[in-house]
């Protein structure tokens, strides 16, 4: 296999590269939290679309979308980590063409 061989998702199959700020965070006070630190609740995360498969019908390449990331799939390609999941685990799509469906809620 070549270094530069093209990749095609396959069905429902949706490639994220998770957000650089979904490591370690800041709370208002200004206290660096890692990534690592325990929590209450599940923390649902933010990544981009790199890539999705034919029948993926709700996002499109460049999209932003919120999923769980306890539930993730990483893959290597080329050094950098993605993150594979089907389309029915994102949930929600930040995007400006969706403008016109949006819920009042903005990032």
């Amino acid at each position: 296999m070549s270094e530069k061989t093209p990749i095609k998702m396959l069905h429902d199959r949706v490639l994220v590269e998770l957000d650089q700020e979904a490591g370690e965070r800041r709370s208002t006070g200004g206290i660096v939290i890692p990534a690592t630190a325990a929590m209450g609740a599940r923390r649902l995360a933010w990544a981009r679309v790199v890539g999705h498969g034919p029948q993926a019908r709700a996002v499109q390449i460049g999209d932003r979308v919120l999923f769980d990331a306890d539930d993730k799939a990483e893959v290597e390609v080329q050094g950098e980590v993605y993150v594979v999941m089907r389309e029915r685990d994102v949930h929600a799509v930040a995007a400006d063409r969706l403008a016109d469906e949006a819920t009042g809620l903005y990032l």
